[in-house]
């Protein structure tokens, strides 16, 4: 049969853990928040966590805020009742035999989020975003990394918050997708509920792909949805979704099997060859026997908690970078790389505030002061400098009193002082010498230095000129205003 056309069709499942102090259900300290990053295997455990009887769960109030504050970015309606289910399924690092979630009744619901594609912003509608708690991890490798052939279970993840972001099937290319989950992970750390390191599991993404397949005789159909769990970087979720693109109409060709009751199935993806693998067929909601958590109270939510943990909601990175190409006339990438990082973009707004030099700061801070941060292997908001000494730099760039190789240096120095721009400027010899008497002192002096150069200059090679102010450099100890050595050069070779 022969294909006119097919169009890829995209829905995604996001886990995010949330970063709390203690888990979803009980007190027991949170792998997913960063004090507790290093703990060893199985000691963020409790009775609880690992199921022991007579345990018995309470709700973490700041994960329900949190869940909130993540809905409300999300432009979902937030629930005045949702209540807790529970998911029951055996897996070896899930101690209790089930899972608390959400079935009926979310936290969250009927959202949307825009997204940024090649012909423009384009709504994602987002089904629903639902509690629950994580499962513990399985590992195959002994402490030191010895390969153990069995399953080692640790359950210091087991009853993380996990907030569960499921979208509608509206992406339709890998970009699309991809794009979607860097908005969704940037509005997660933007809000401070997830520092979204993708290498330790604070969010997996599970996109639901198939293909509508139109034949040149105008009929249409749909491949059996495909779930692909628990992609951990965005580079397997485009491949991932790539790769089932052609396969399925691959497959599709041979046994003509289209969309339907029992058609599911779900598949690993696999970072060495590159492709999906297929790990069993898929569960529908009745396999779960989900029923009401009888050790848990439903939760009841006001409109005027709704609006309290509203009134929290930061201005969001797409909000944040749109107002960047207006209002300091950044280019979108100079834009989209301050709004990349939470930490850098909070810093730039304070070296901004109250300064109509936004663009010279940001450039200054993109370029000048992250190469600081890589040298340092730190970020530039950690750096030790503040605002105000980079509203200074910037200033004294702004009258021409300093070079741009004077303002790199100035700017380590400050790292390490609470001195302004202008003193340590001042002390430093950093501040460019205008006087032409000296200038011109240096300049003489230089050309007979560079007499190769000098020639060169005279006979119209422009690019000699650099030689030049280069002694010039040199001989003031980069003090020399280089746009006045430049321009002395030419009047005293040129005429």
């Amino acid at each position: 049969m022969s294909i006119k056309s097919t169009q890829l069709v995209v829905g995604m499942e996001i886990h995010v853990e949330l970063a709390t102090e203690s888990k979803m259900f009980t007190s027991a300290p949170n792998a997913a928040n960063p004090e507790h990053y290093e703990a060893e295997p199985n000691t963020l455990c409790n009775p609880l966590v690992i199921a022991l009887p007579g345990s018995l769960p309470v709700i973490n109030k700041r994960a329900v805020v949190m869940s909130m504050r993540v809905g409300l970015a999300l432009n979902c309606n937030i629930a005045n009742f949702t209540k807790w289910d529970r998911k029951n399924y055996f897996y070896p690092d899930l101690p209790k035999g089930y899972q608390i979630s959400q079935y009926d009744k979310p936290l969250c619901f009927d959202g949307v989020l825009e997204i940024e594609t090649d012909d423009g912003l384009k709504p994602v509608r987002i089904t629903r975003a639902h509690l629950e708690e994580d499962t513990g991890k399985l590992g195959h490798e002994l402490p030191g990394g010895e390969h153990y052939d069995g399953s080692l279970v640790d359950f210091n993840r087991a009853g993380t918050p996990l907030l569960e972001i499921v979208s509608e099937p509206d992406m339709h290319t890998a970009d699309e997708a991809v794009a979607y989950g860097q908005a969704v992970r940037d509005i997660c750390r933007y809000l401070g509920v997830s520092e979204g390191i993708m290498q330790r599991g604070h969010m997996r993404f599970e996109p639901n792909i198939n293909v509508v397949i139109t034949t040149e005789d105008g009929e249409e159909f749909k491949t059996p949805i495909v779930e692909v769990k628990n992609l951990n970087s965005f580079r397997a979720l485009h491949g991932a979704i790539e790769f089932e693109s052609k396969r399925q109409v691959e497959a599709w060709l041979e046994d003509g099997k289209v969309m339907g009751p029992g058609a599911k199935s779900t598949r690993g993806w696999d970072d060495q060859k590159l492709e999906t693998v297929l790990q069993r067929e898929k569960e529908d909601a009745h396999d779960y026997r989900y029923f009401p958590d009888p050790d848990l109270v439903p939760l009841t939510i006001s409109n005027e908690w709704i609006e309290e943990v509203n009134k929290t909601i930061p201005e969001l990175p797409l909000s944040r970078r749109m107002r960047y190409q207006k209002e300091f006339e950044l280019s979108l990438k100079d834009a989209s790389a301050i709004i990349a990082e939470p930490d850098f973009c909070m810093f730039f707004e304070s070296c901004t505030h109250g300064s109509d030099q936004g663009s010279a700061i940001a450039k200054f801070l993109l370029n000048t002061a992250s190469k600081h941060a890589n040298d340092n292997n730190t970020t530039v908001a950690e750096l030790g400098i503040t605002p105000e000494q980079v509203q200074g730099i910037i200033q004294l760039r702004a009258s021409n009193e300093i070079g741009s190789s004077a303002a790199d240096k100035l700017f380590g120095l400050l790292c390490t002082s609470d001195q302004t721009a202008k003193a340590v400027a001042d002390v430093e010899g950093l501040l460019q010498v205008n006087d032409e008497s000296a200038i011109s002192e240096w300049v003489n002096s230089a050309i007979e230095a560079q007499p190769q150069a000098a020639d060169d200059v005279r006979n119209g090679k422009d690019a000699a000129i650099g030689r030049i102010i280069g002694e010039v450099m040199k001989r003031s100890g980069g003090s020399a205003d280089a746009g006045a050595v430049r321009g002395l050069i030419i009047k005293t070779l040129r005429g």
